[in-house]
């Protein structure tokens, strides 16, 4: 599913990931833990082709991600991510921030995408609060949403960068339950933790 093979990269001459080897399996979920500025924001966007590595091979679901005739997107749609912020479409609703994916990455038709939309907010636990805009959403619902929107276009895998560490104790539990659900649907998940 993920390979990193003698992986390396550097910023100018600062090196911040040196000779990774790792093999993540389908269905695996992995957490790496570390101190701040360690590399592991890096590794994980690595994954996706938000930063290119320096040296060796990265390989996604049988897509070698440093090869240039790879389409990045290819990539994208194996991997979705959900970072420490939340990222939502302020001028969209909840549903329409989920449908947003399908419809401009898989060229979904509308109809379909409101129906799988509403179906991820349900799986997230928020199909009553579909058709509210994210300043009506706590955090951990707008964390929720997020998380929806990833899946919305069928990613293989879900790569989580710290998404609780903006959270209070009760609202990271909501996002933890969505994760732990995730988990054991058997979805592969990397995640990066601060503790």
């Amino acid at each position: 599913m993920i390979e990193f093979k003698n992986v390396s990269k550097h910023f100018g001459p600062t090196q911040v990931l040196h000779n990774i080897d790792l093999n993540i399996r389908q269905g695996e979920v992995v957490v790496i833990i570390g101190p701040s500025g360690s590399g592991k924001s890096t590794l994980l966007r690595c994954i996706n082709k938000l930063e290119e590595i320096t040296s060796g091979d990265l390989i996604v679901d049988g897509l070698k991600v440093n090869d240039p005739k790879v389409d990045e997107r290819l990539i994208r749609q194996e991997a979705g991510m959900v970072f420490q912020q939340f990222y939502l479409f302020p001028h969209l609703t909840a549903l329409e921030n989920v449908m947003f994916g399908p419809l401009r990455v898989r060229g979904v038709k509308k109809e379909e995408a409101e129906k799988q939309a509403k179906a991820l907010l349900a799986k997230v636990g928020l199909a009553e609060r579909a058709h509210h805009y994210p300043s009506e959403l706590s955090g951990g619902q707008q964390q929720r949403v997020a998380i929806a929107r990833a899946l919305a276009v069928k990613p293989k895998m879900m790569l989580f960068d710290e998404p609780t560490s903006a959270l209070d104790p009760e609202l990271r539990h909501e996002v933890l339950k969505v994760m732990q659900d995730l988990a054991e649907e058997g979805m592969t998940i990397f995640q990066r933790s601060a503790d």
